[in-house]
Formats: structure tokens, sequence, C-alpha cells
């Protein structure tokens, strides 16, 4: 059975990632693939970040004494891994060794201030400014703004279904304008802000989007909607194609619970990791 249409079309490949004897997975709130289009999948489990090459082979896992509650993940340029902690109140910024390089937040304390970072944060990315931008969504309704070093910049957001305002800032990403996109889950909207926090437009009309992904050599955005469904869009809200039929489904391709976090590797296949259900886990292969 295939998936999509036109060009972004695929075939869902099953039972892909191969667990080693005896391990189990959790809810997987996120996916991402590095460079070397090594897969790691970000769940709440034993181990929280496994990492698997592209036919699905175990190759080893990070983080298991620091990473306490999975949510967030992202990868930048130059293989560092971004490990958002929700439940912890931290960010955590691995090398591409696997070595813990910064952390952000205190572990197990959430912010003593309304608005001020960070109280059960839930995504990461980083601009082409090398600045990285924080979603903090649960407990806080914002967005933070880091350098590169660590030190914050900047904050925005407050509660509410206005230009700027959030009722569940869940996602954030970076496109190739160095344009903010934010997923602002629960009013069924992505809004778009550029890197001071300005606001400059929203999407609308979604499913209650989790994440997105921008692929580096299409000018596409590929949405993970927790109602059932994955959609494909241009930069300019084009609707491409979209699957899953807004309705849980046990079927190979569609979606049990809900579309958590989304990928795409160097070869265009797309990873979709879910949430409110242990081990469900998807690799669609596109098809050229």
């Amino acid at each position: 059975m295939t998936f999509g249409t036109g060009s972004y079309t695929y075939k869902v490949v099953e039972d892909w990632a191969k667990l080693p004897e005896g391990w189990q997975w959790g809810w997987m709130p996120a996916v991402a693939c590095d460079s070397q289009d090594r897969v790691y999948v970000y769940s709440r489990s034993e181990h929280p970040l496994m990492i698997f090459d592209r036919d699905g082979n175990f190759l080893t896992t990070w983080g298991d004494d620091v990473l306490k509650s999975a949510h967030g993940i992202y990868i930048d340029g130059d293989d560092n891994v971004y490990c958002v902690d929700h439940a912890d109140h931290c960010v955590h910024k691995f090398n591409s060794q696997g070595e813990l390089v910064m952390t952000l937040g205190t572990p197990g304390q959430p912010a003593a201030k309304d608005g001020d970072p960070f109280n059960k944060p839930t995504d990461a990315a980083v601009a082409s400014t090398g600045e990285l931008f924080v979603s903090d969504g649960y407990g806080n309704a914002r967005v933070h703004k880091y350098s590169p070093e660590g030190e914050l910049l900047l904050s925005w957001g407050e509660r509410g279904d206005g230009p700027g305002q959030f009722n569940l800032s869940h996602g954030v990403r970076v496109d190739k304008f160095d344009r903010v996109w934010v997923c602002d889950r629960e009013n069924h909207r992505i809004q778009i802000f550029d890197l001071e926090g300005h606001f400059l437009e929203e999407r609308t009309g979604l499913l209650k989007p989790n994440t997105i992904y921008f692929d580096p050599g299409e000018e596409v955005v590929y949405v993970a909607e927790l109602a059932h469904q994955v959609s494909i869009y241009t930069l300019d809200g084009e609707l491409i194609t979209q699957w899953g039929g807004a309705q849980s489904s046990e079927k190979p391709g569609e979606f049990l619970a809900g579309p958590h976090g989304i990928w795409v590797d160097s070869h265009g296949d797309l990873y979709v990791s879910e949430v409110q259900t242990d081990g469900h886990f998807q690799k669609f292969l596109r098809q050229r």
C-alpha cells in the first residue's frame, strides 16, 4: 500500500527497527536523523535515545544516565543533538560523539517565575546564526532564544489565541529563511515569527500540529498532527498531500495514537513516531 501523491508517494516499511533482545519501547515523542542517516529515536523507556542505521539495525544508545522524560529532539548541521527533557525541565546538548557538552535549565527544577525558562519545555531548533530556540509550552506559553553559548537573549509569548499568543507552544523549527515556526498545538495552528520574535503570519486549519520538519533540499514542510495525520505543504502553505484519515487506525502506514515526531533522511525517506501508545514508530520509503 502506498501513501501520499505524486513525487511525495511512500511505502511503509513494516517492523523496521530491530531492538536488542529483551528491550522494549515506550512512548516515542521524537525522531531525528544525522548527516550519516543514522536514526535517533527518542523514547520514554529505559534507553531513551536509541540510534539505528537506515536499515533499522541497532547501533548504540546515548544519555541513559542523563535523559529522564523524552519530548523534542533536534540535530544541527554539525551533528550536535539537542534533547528536550520536558519533565526534568532541561535541554541537553550532545556532540556528534555522544558527549554531553551543555545543559540549559536545572534538572528537576521548574522555573520559579512564570514565563522564565523552563517549565516543561517541548522542543528546540537552531537557526543559521547558531542561535537556539526552545519552545516552553506545558508549564509556560513561551519561546526562548539563546546564544550558541547558552545565554538567554529573548523570550516571547503568553497564553491566548491571538497573534504571538499560545495555548501550547509545542514545537519549534527554523526554516531556510530564518523564520521561526511554532506549533501552537491546541489552537490548531502554526505561527511564524522572525528571529526577534515578531509575528509574521499563521497557518490554520491543522489537526493539533505537534512538530514539523523542513527538508533542506526542497521547499516543503512536513507536519506531524496529533489527530492521526501527516501532511506535507509547500513553504507558502499549499497542501501537497496528507494521509492518516484523521482517525485512529492499526493499519500499517496509518496512525494508531497520534504522530508526534517527524524527520526525513537524505534519501527522502520519512520517519514518524507516535505517543499515547508504546512502540508505534514507522518508516516510509519514498518512491522515486
